[in-house]
C-alpha cells in the first residue's frame, strides 16, 4: 500500500492547522491605549464600541497615574494612544518626543470636588473646613505625578489653604486610590474629579466643587512608537467623534 496519498494529506492537513493559527496574528492587532485611571469606566466602554466598530482590533487597556502612564511609555512600554487627564503630563510626553504632536486633541473636561464618607457627621462644607482640628487626615493625588493632586494643589493654593491640607496630606498614587480611601472612610475627606465621585454615590458625596485656577482638561495622541498607526488614529477619531463623546458624557465628562 503506497504511503503517498497519507502522507498527502498529512501535509495538507498540517498546512491548514499552520493558516489557522496564523490567522490572528495576520487579520487582528492588539492596540494598546494608555489612559488616565479617572477615563476608567468611560474607556472600558469606547474600547468595547470600538472594537464592534473594527473587528480586527482588539483594545488593550492600561489605566494609572497620567505621569506614570508617561513614563511608562517614554522607557519603552507597549503604548499605541495616551490618554492625559491633564495638559502637563502631555506636555512631558511630547518633550520626550513620545507622542506625534499633530494628533494631539483635547477630548474632554472635568472638574474637581471635595469628598467625603456618605455617613460623615464631620459636617464639612468646604477646603476651609479642612483647617479644622477635628479634621485629620485628607487625600489627594500626589502632585508630583498625579494631575488631580496638581489641580488641587493649585485651588488650595490660590485659597491659601495649602500647606495646611497637606500636613494633614495622604497622598494617593491616582485618583481612584484617593476615591477608595475616601469610600472606606480610612480619611476624612478627599479631592477627586466630578466624574470619580460619580462612581460611587452610595459610598461618597460631594461636599463642594472646587475652583481650579486652570481648566481641568484631557488631551489624547498617538504615540510615536505606534505599530498600528492607522487603528491608534481611527480610536482617537472615535473618542472625538459624536458617539465617543456621548459615551463620555454618560459618564460625567464635559466637552473641552
Amino acid at each position: 500500500m503506497s504511503l503517498y496519498p497519507f502522507a498527502r494529506r498529512a501535509a495538507a492537513g498540517a498546512a491548514l492547522v499552520a493558516l489557522t493559527l496564523a490567522a490572528p496574528s495576520a487579520f487582528a492587532a492588539d492596540l494598546v491605549v494608555s489612559a488616565a485611571a479617572s477615563l476608567t469606566n468611560a474607556f472600558k466602554q469606547l474600547g468595547e464600541q470600538f472594537e464592534r466598530a473594527h473587528p480586527d482590533t482588539k483594545v488593550v487597556l492600561n489605566f494609572g497615574a497620567s505621569d506614570v502612564l508617561m513614563q511608562q511609555i517614554v522607557k519603552g512600554a507597549p503604548a499605541d494612544v495616551f490618554a492625559s487627564a491633564d495638559q502637563s503630563a502631555m506636555d512631558k510626553a511630547d518633550t520626550e518626543k513620545v507622542v506625534q504632536a499633530a494628533t494631539r486633541k483635547d477630548f474632554a473636561a472635568n472638574a474637581i470636588v471635595l469628598i467625603v464618607p456618605h455617613d460623615s457627621k464631620l459636617n464639612i462644607a468646604a477646603p476651609k473646613d479642612l483647617t479644622r482640628a477635628d479634621i485629620k487626615r485628607v487625600t489627594y493625588g500626589n502632585p508630583s505625578s498625579v494631575p488631580v493632586g496638581r489641580y488641587t494643589k493649585g485651588a488650595l493654593e490660590a485659597q491659601g489653604l495649602w500647606s495646611a491640607v497637606e500636613a494633614k496630606g495622604v497622598p494617593a498614587q491616582n485618583v481612584r486610590q484617593a476615591l477608595d480611601y475616601v469610600a472606606r472612610g480610612e480619611v476624612d475627606a478627599g479631592f477627586v474629579f466630578a466624574t470619580d465621585a460619580a462612581v460611587m454615590p452610595e459610598k461618597v458625596k460631594v461636599a463642594t466643587r472646587v475652583p481650579t485656577t486652570t481648566p481641568v482638561t484631557y488631551p489624547i495622541a498617538v504615540t510615536t512608537q505606534s505599530k498600528q498607526a492607522p487603528q491608534a488614529n481611527a480610536f482617537v477619531q472615535y473618542v472625538l467623534s459624536p458617539e465617543g463623546q456621548a459615551t463620555l458624557a454618560k459618564y460625567g465628562f464635559q466637552k473641552p
